[in-house]
């Protein structure tokens, strides 16, 4: 300490265990108290409490603490052991490390904080200094002003009246003395038994909701409010509480009370801050002063250096920060040391009324035994700690949040701790209120660009199982650890595991096994998240037989496969999980669960995000049902208006090729048709009736099951094709006029076949002959659905052994290519090329050709049927 003499000595040494720090901190708090330096101690407290981290955390060696006491101020030597740190006199080009690797915090610090401060290196250990200069203050005086004029002194009356008012476990007024009687007016006989809530005018301010009735349960309260006198007034008072009990147990609150224009007498004076000037002569921050510099840019890193000061502060064992939701109706705990982080973070309690309840959230308050008021607190149940002091972050009267310090021993923190842990916190509250609104708004933006990539992935597919898929890897890892949908299919259905997706694929297999042994969620359409216990506890359920199992074996060190998933599965499972309901059109469709692993929670915002993608993601999955049934029923019905196959006709090759026009069509205006009439006979038909689609398809049914119908009663080729042409008149404005190929067919003994053919508007059907030549087999007549009398002949054609009977829709010769088109010539030439050809060979030729003619797809429908007579085949001699 230079040319100081020192007056006082005192030294420890620390092993390089964890618990050292926090018995570092208790040793220079409890030597500087001793010394009567209380204006130091906590930033000396501080500085320590980093310097012997970085010791025994950070080198692994014991920590060797000496404070030495002088007139001017204390200085505090922290030194480590690190034998493998040489002292480099010359380059060696080599990195030693350093033991200090969180960024030098600690002499960060000690730059920040101490009047002096200094390192030394030995060849042995790293020796850090810091010396913290005393205030200019008289010695021995807790709090004191200056001298000032009688004209600046606080007005009262001639006499301070301070009235003394008991109050018991009831409420009720049990004692007022002769000061109360005259300041308010009344008697102590008027007022005995009665509420003293009933003369309290309680002020309704802003972010304050604590009544009269909270504060007079608060083991100490200080505060201003009115009292109503017996004239009718309410006069102003300052007030200071202090709950007592007697020699029976039984508890009261005594209140003395002076007017508010008197509150000097009974106000505790604010500890005022111990100034703090840089080298450069310009005040510090306060709040650098407290949380260090440089503070941390993020939310969670200002909150976790906040919860550590707090903490070496007030030399405690742990401590913990909550931050209010915007309603202020609870709190959420968002940075802790001390305590299991893992399990608490994110967690959520009320603030003011019911089971759990964080007691006095509002004001500071002072709990020197926990387990003498259970639930007190509740984020420190089952911790082991004992004695805790809370204090409120307000910003502009409003509660944004909740300091908090413990420690394991009873009767550690009093008032007095109360006013320096609330000093700190108004130091960080505005700061931490601003990043955490920072951090809401990113969030915010974040989540809106999540909601629209989401609703356009959703929007882009009507199929069923891609939209599950969808749903489950927007939330999965965004969201939650794992997801889990279940669908319903109708209302007297049971909620089914549809899609199971964890972030770690190998145990997608163990949740879906667990998930399906334990009964669905109840599929209630309340909106909003719910917390669903049934994963987890089963999971740990699962866990405990599985470990029970292998310890009765005697070789947990040789698991199997089935109970490492197993304990993976449990461990996956073992947080928070939440169920979200599946709501369209006013029906429960399905619920989407989503999980974290154990001791997890959900942020509120998260599970207010993941209820906007549910509402978005029911309306996809029902959209896509209803899509699917639809589809289903479509091509049902258009399955029935196709031919359920072709006959097996004696000596001829039949093939057939339908293209329908239009996406997720199976049967359009084209259509075709190969059928039985009677013994040695069959009807052949291929027509195209006006336009594509289902009105198209609807005259298709009507056109194909009267041919069949009319032609096994006997009729012949002209008479059936009247009679259809009558009955697509008989439509009306659905009618549509249609041309249609119809005859019929009877095989020769001699390898030929007969055919009898009517061409009702229909291009007409080509004959190729083994020569190669291509001709019309048939003149055209007029189609149907136009005129009523109608006056169609047959046409008889023998095919020989090597003949094709080539017979087309008009979207086959009509394909076109810009100006060109295909044309009956242009099908004439392709169809010259399949000499020798099978049937199923020429059909095949002609659609490629039709195909390749142009590049763009085809617009209308296409229907190929083609006959052949085979050549007979020569007999084995």
């Amino acid at each position: 300490m230079g040319s100081a003499v020192i007056t006082a000595r005192a030294a420890a040494t620390f092993e390089p265990v964890g618990r050292s720090v926090a018995t570092a901190r208790a040793f220079v708090r409890d030597t500087l108290q001793g010394w009567g330096y209380n204006d130091v101690v906590d930033d000396a407290v501080v500085l320590t409490s980093e310097l012997v981290t970085n010791a025994v955390i950070h080198a692994g060696t014991a920590a060797d603490v000496l404070c030495l006491r002088s007139a001017e101020g204390v200085r505090v030597e922290v030194a480590d052991h690190y034998p493998e740190r040489e002292v480099p006199l010359q380059s060696s080009g080599i990195d030693f490390g350093s033991p200090d690797r969180e960024n030098g915090r600690g002499l960060l610090l000690c730059a920040a904080l101490a009047s002096r401060w200094g390192v030394e290196y030995s060849p042995t250990r790293k020796h850090v200094w810091f010396q913290l200069d005393l205030p200019d203050r008289p010695v021995g005086i807790r709090s004191a002003g200056p001298v000032l004029p009688t004209s600046l002194l606080p007005v009262t009356d001639q006499r301070v009246r301070v009235a003394v008012v008991q109050i018991d476990s009831t409420g009720a007024i049990s004692a007022w003395n002769e000061d109360a009687a005259h300041v308010f007016g009344h008697t102590a006989e008027q007022v005995a038994g009665k509420q003293f809530t009933d003369f309290v005018a309680w002020p309704h301010t802003p972010g304050t909701s604590t009544g009269i009735a909270d504060a007079l349960q608060l083991s100490r309260w200080e505060g201003s409010y009115g009292i109503r006198g017996a004239d009718g007034r309410t006069i102003a008072v300052y007030a200071s509480h202090l709950r007592v009990r007697d020699n029976d147990g039984d508890p009261s609150t005594v209140c003395l009370l002076v007017r508010d224009d008197e509150r000097a007498v009974l106000q505790s004076p604010v500890r005022a801050p111990v100034s703090d000037v840089s080298s450069d002569n310009r005040t510090a921050d306060p709040f650098e002063v407290f949380i260090g510099s440089p503070a941390p840019d993020d939310l969670d890193g200002l909150l976790q250096r906040t919860v550590e000061r707090a903490r070496d502060m007030l030399d405690a064992d742990a401590a913990f920060l909550l931050l209010a939701t915007d309603d202020e109706t609870e709190l959420e705990v968002r940075a802790t040391t001390g305590l299991p982080s893992a399990r608490q973070r994110f967690a959520r309690v009320p603030v003011e009324a019911g089971t759990g309840r964080y007691g006095s959230a509002r004001m500071p308050a002072v709990h020197e035994d926990l387990t003498a008021v259970p639930g007190a607190v509740p984020l420190l149940a089952d911790t082991g700690m004992r004695s805790v002091v809370t204090v409120p972050l307000k910003v502009e009267g409003r509660l944004t949040g909740s300091l908090g310090v413990a420690a394991e021993n009873a009767g550690r923190y009093s008032n007095e701790e109360a006013l320096r842990l609330q000093f700190a916190a108004d130091r960080i509250a505005l700061a931490v209120e601003s990043a955490r609104l920072g951090e809401l708004e990113r969030l915010r933006r974040g989540s809106l660009s999540f909601l629209v990539e989401a609703s356009d992935l959703l929007a882009g597919t009507l199929d069923r199982d891609q939209t599950l898929a969808l749903m489950a890897q927007m939330t999965v890892p965004t969201l939650a650890t794992w997801c889990a949908v279940y669908t319903i299919a109708d209302q007297s259905s049971d909620p089914y595991l549809s899609y199971v997706l964890h972030e770690d694929e190998d145990l997608i297999d163990g949740l879906k096994a667990l998930l399906s042994k334990i009964s669905p969620p109840d599929p209630v359409p309340t909106p909003g998240a719910r917390v669903w216990s049934a994963p987890a506890e089963a999971g740990h359920r699962a866990a405990v037989s599985t470990s029970t199992r292998t310890l009765a074996a005697d070789a947990p060190l040789s698991m199997s496969t089935a109970t490492r998933t197993t304990l993976a599965t449990a461990q996956a499972v073992g947080g928070e999980t939440v169920v979200l309901p599946l709501v369209a059109r006013n029906r429960v469709i399905g619920m989407l669960t989503l999980g974290k692993p154990s001791d997890d929670h959900f942020r509120q915002e998260i599970l207010e995000l993941a209820e906007d993608l549910s509402r978005r993601a029911a309306l996809a999955l029902d959209n896509a049902r209803l899509y699917s049934e639809r589809m289903a029923i479509s091509q049902s019905l258009q399955r029935s208006l196709l031919p359920p196959g072709l006959p097996d006709v004696p000596n001829v090759e039949i093939e057939v090729i339908y293209r329908a026009a239009g996406e997720g069509n199976e049967v359009g205006g084209d259509f075709y048709d190969v059928f039985p009439i009677s013994d040695g006979a069959y009807g052949f038909a291929i027509g195209d009736v006006c336009g594509t689609g289902p009105e198209a398809a609807a005259v298709t049914g009507l056109a194909r099951h009267a041919l069949r119908l009319l032609a096994r009663e006997g009729f012949g080729g002209p008479a059936v094709l009247e009679r259809l042409n009558a009955a697509i008149l008989d439509e009306g404005a659905r009618s549509r006029f249609l041309t249609l190929l119809y005859g019929e067919l009877w095989p020769r003994e001699d390898g030929s076949a007969l055919l009898k053919v009517v061409c009702a508007g229909h291009p007409l059907p080509l004959r190729l002959r083994q020569d190669g030549s291509v001709v019309p087999a048939a003149e055209p007549q007029p189609l149907l659905g136009v005129i009523d009398d109608l006056e169609l002949y047959a046409e008889e054609v023998v095919l020989d052994p090597g003949d094709v009977l080539l017979c087309v829709t008009d979207g086959i010769t009509e394909r076109r290519e810009g100006s060109r088109m295909l044309g009956d010539d242009g099908l004439a030439e392709v169809l010259s090329t399949c000499t020798g050809l099978t049937a199923g060979a020429v059909a095949g030729r002609i659609l490629r050709a039709v195909e390749r003619f142009a590049a763009e797809p085809a617009s209308d429908d296409m229907a190929i049927l083609a006959m052949r007579i085979p050549e007979p085949q020569p007999q084995p001699q």
